[in-house]
């Protein structure tokens, strides 16, 4: 099976269980992997075969800068469902990066997996 995949991506949004987090917006950072077989989209150079990338970032950009829960967990596990449901996407892994939530500078956050890779 092939992998699309994009990292990095910052998105302002509610996430914590404290009052001020519950106040602030805080920052979560994004590296994800999605199962996807570009075969036919190679043979024809055609977008309408392609699991487009930025149609899916667009939209976890949208879904995650509107949500407001209150555990990473639960916030990770809705994006993962979102892409599996939306685009038809067998496996998804998605790395979830709170960095400074439990000091300046430090990295910490969750990776989950999501499916079967096939093929």
């Amino acid at each position: 099976m092939d992998i699309i995949f994009f990292g990095g991506l910052k998105i302002d949004t509610l996430i914590g269980i404290y009052d001020w987090e519950r106040q602030q917006r805080q920052t979560v950072i994004l590296d994800i992997e999605m199962a996807h077989d570009i075969r036919k989209a190679a043979e024809t150079d055609d977008i309408r075969f392609a699991l487009d990338y930025k149609t899916v970032s667009d939209r976890v950009i949208e879904f995650v800068g509107n949500s407001s829960f209150f555990l990473v967990e639960r916030l990770i596990s809705e994006i993962a469902e979102l892409i599996r449901n939306e685009f038809n996407v067998p496996w998804v892994k998605i790395t979830l990066n709170k960095k400074g939530a439990i000091g300046t500078g430090v990295d910490v956050g969750i990776t989950i997996e999501r499916g079967q890779k096939t093929g």
